[in-house]
C-alpha cells in the first residue's frame, strides 16, 4: 500500500462518524483538499524515510486551507511548490471559511515548522531525503463559536472510533516509510505514536510544538527543536 492509498483508506473510515455538541462542525481536508493533499503524498512522500515528524490534526489556517500537514499557505505554496484547486466541507462554520491557496490569514505553527526545514535544509528534497510530516487525525473539530476543539478533547464514545482509525493510518504509514524514529510534534503525537505503534522495531521521540499558545515555543521554538533532534541521535 502506498501513502494515497492510506490517505484514502483513512478518509474513508472517518467519513460515517458523527459528533455532538460542544462539536458543530467537523472538516475532513482529506476530501475537499484532496487534490493538494494527494500531491503532497506522490511528490514528497514516495520511497523510506528516516525520521517521521507526526502532527496532531489540522490548524484551520494551514492543513484545513491547503491539505498539507502544517500547511501555511506561503511555504506550500512558494517553498514546496504545490498548489491545486480546493473545494469546500460539507458544512462550512461561518467564522471559519475554506479559501484553500486564496487564505490571506497564516498559520503560526506551520511557518515556523517548515520555515524551519526551508533555512535549515535549503531545497525540500534535502528536507525529504529524511524526513516526512503526516498529521495523526486529519480532521478539524470546531465549537459554535469557531474554536479549534482537539481531538483529545472529545468524549470517550466519540474518540475511540477517531483514534482506531487514526492508529490504523499511522501504522500503515509506518510499514510505507519504514522510519528508525518517528517524533511527535508535541505530547499527544507522541502519547498516540506509543500507543498505535506498541511492538514496532522504531523509536519514539518528542519535539516541543511550535504553537503561539506554547511560551516556551514563542521563546524560540526552530533552536528548542533542533536541540531535541540531537538529544534524540538526529545529525542535523
Amino acid at each position: 500500500m502506498n501513502l494515497p492509498a492510506v490517505s484514502e483508506r483513512l478518509a474513508r473510515a472517518l467519513k460515517g462518524l458523527r459528533f455532538g455538541p460542544p462539536v458543530t462542525h467537523v472538516y475532513n481536508p482529506l476530501e475537499y483538499a484532496r487534490a493538494p493533499h494527494e500531491r503532497y503524498l506522490k511528490t514528497y512522500g514516495s520511497g523510506t524515510r528516516e525520521i517521521v515528524l507526526l502532527g496532531m490534526n489540522p490548524g484551520p489556517f494551514g492543513m484545513a486551507q491547503t491539505g498539507v500537514p502544517f500547511g501555511e499557505v506561503g511555504l506550500v505554496r512558494d517553498w514546496l511548490k504545490l498548489e491545486a484547486p480546493v473545494g469546500k466541507p460539507a458544512n462550512e462554520h461561518p467564522k471559519r471559511p475554506i479559501e484553500g491557496f486564496a487564505c490571506p490569514r497564516s498559520e503560526v505553527s506551520g511557518a515556523r515548522l517548515w520555515g524551519w526545514a526551508k533555512e535549515r535544509f535549503g531545497a525540500p528534497e534535502r528536507f525529504f531525503a529524511r524526513f516526512f510530516v503526516v498529521n495523526y487525525c486529519p480532521l478539524v473539530f470546531m465549537e459554535s463559536g469557531g474554536a479549534n476543539r482537539t481531538p483529545d478533547k472529545l468524549p470517550e464514545d466519540e474518540r475511540a472510533p477517531v483514534f482506531a482509525a487514526c492508529d490504523e493510518a499511522l501504522r500503515a504509514t509506518v510499514d510505507c516509510l519504514k522510519p528508525k524514529l518517528v517524533v511527535g510534534v508535541g505530547e499527544f503525537a507522541r502519547g498516540r505514536a506509543e500507543e498505535a505503534l506498541k511492538g514496532m522495531d522504531l523509536r519514539i521521540g518528542r519535539i516541543l510544538h511550535p504553537s503561539p499558545a506554547s511560551p516556551a515555543a514563542n521563546r524560540g521554538w526552530a533552536q528548542a527543536a533542533e536541540k531535541q533532534l540531537q538529544e534524540l541521535g538526529v545529525d542535523l
